[in-house]
């Protein structure tokens, strides 16, 4: 018996998909919150204008949601690419420490942990296709 031989699990995968998808779908909500809330703390601009920063999380998590239903390493690779955009973002912008800590903890690291996700689900998914033809 070997300790670290691939077998297939279907509740692991399974979970993995389903965490994946509530770390999509949760972070995308604490954003649209966020947004939403601090537009009417802060009413700075008027009308629908102050919501597209909500609406652009809200399309980009749906695009990512639905992307990880069928293809789950482009919806890895999406997620990673997305927090290695956040990160230059902050780079260029010269983020303060206390909004690199509220970015990383609400936006960068659901990404990565959501993509790592992905990535198990998918590879957990070949071993049990390879499983089934053997």
């Amino acid at each position: 018996m070997e300790l670290l031989a691939r077998t297939c699990n279907y509740e692991v995968m399974n979970s993995e998909r389903i965490a994946a998808r509530l770390f999509l779908g949760m972070g995308g909500l604490a954003w649209v919150v966020i947004t939403v809330g601090s537009a009417f703390v802060y009413p700075s601009t008027v009308g629908l204008a102050r919501f597209y920063p909500a609406l652009l999380v809200f399309a980009l998590v749906v695009v990512a949601f639905l992307t990880g239903l069928f293809y789950e390493n482009l919806a890895a690779a999406m997620l990673f690419a997305g927090a290695a955009a956040t990160i230059v973002w902050g780079s260029l912008t010269g983020w303060e420490i206390g909004v690199w800590g509220l970015m990383s903890f609400f936006l960068i690291a659901p990404e990565i942990v959501a993509g790592l996700l992905f990535l198990m689900a998918a590879q957990m998914q070949r071993v049990c296709e390879i499983a089934s033809e053997a």
